[in-house]
């Protein structure tokens, strides 16, 4: 899987949020279980960034290099801070910005970012002065080569199409939760696939539970031998999206990873992009 820009991106990701303490000792195992995408953000309230870098630390003493590794972390506004913010909560935007931005560095222990994330916009309609403000900061932090990829979470199709039309760089990725009853974010997905951006779908599992109980489903992961798990994640990279998995247990892991080497037949696949209306019967 490529960006737009032509970097090279894994086809899972392993996600850390609400990890907290326990962040550092699940990302050494998500590591060595064999993941290479690492997602985390700098906001406290439901990340443990610092404990990310732990994490790394200790790999790269193993002998896990740098670069074999894809970092993504995000900018998160103070209404998403709670408490603690990573910045001078009186500074300007810009300037929040790229406070947050070196405190990600320091924290992951890197002069440089695989992909900078806006955490999400500040408003719930349209796109504001601020979302503009913080955008252009993060474009000026990919113009420097300090960010290898741009993207956004928690966006609208319509704030998507704004931002899109507008921005100087336009995103490569879009992150946002990801619901079978809303055709899998149809219309969020329709605009990436229109504008070669990579979209990203966190709870794909705790969003959609009802979905993954239906015997259809149940009914091909017996077929293949597997799980409803790897079935829906499969299901997602086949239709182009890039999938988190945020599980804490090793067999888990493991167990989502074979995800990659599973193949869904076309009928599978409208099975389950039709799942929701099956699932309410």
């Amino acid at each position: 899987m490529k960006t737009y820009n032509d970097v090279s991106v894994p086809n899972f990701m392993y996600g850390t949020a609400w990890k907290k303490e326990a962040t550092k000792g699940l990302v050494e195992l998500a590591v060595d279980s064999g993941f290479t995408a690492i997602d985390t953000a700098n906001q406290l309230r439901h990340y443990y960034e610092i404990g990310v870098g732990e994490a790394l630390l200790e790999l790269y003493k193993r002998g896990v290099k740098r670069d074999s590794l894809f970092l993504q972390t995000k900018f998160t506004s103070i209404d998403g801070q709670g408490d603690h913010t990573p910045y001078d909560r009186s500074a300007n935007l810009t300037t929040q910005v790229k406070q947050s931005f070196e405190s990600s560095l320091q924290h992951l222990h890197t002069d440089i970012l695989d992909s900078y994330v806006l955490h999400g916009p500040y408003t719930r309609y349209g796109l504001s002065d601020s979302d503009w403000e913080v955008w252009t900061a993060i474009e000026d932090h990919f113009k420097q080569g300090k960010a290898r990829v741009i993207g956004v979470s928690n966006v609208t199709a319509e704030q998507l199409a704004l931002l899109v039309s507008k921005a100087s760089v336009k995103p490569m990725f879009v992150q946002n939760r990801c619901y079978a009853v809303r055709g899998w974010d149809a219309e969020v997905r329709k605009i990436c696939l229109a504008e070669n951006i990579i979209y990203q779908g966190f709870s794909l599992l705790t969003a959609n539970a009802r979905e993954m109980a239906d015997p259809a489903v149940r009914s091909i992961a017996k077929r293949l031998n597997t799980g409803v798990e790897q079935v829906i994640f499969r299901f997602s990279m086949q239709i182009g999206m890039l999938p988190l998995t945020g599980t804490s247990s090793a067999a888990h892991m493991k167990e989502d990873l074979t995800a990659e080497s599973l193949s869904l037949t076309e009928d599978d696949m409208k099975v389950i992009e039709h799942i929701s209306s099956s699932a309410l019967r």
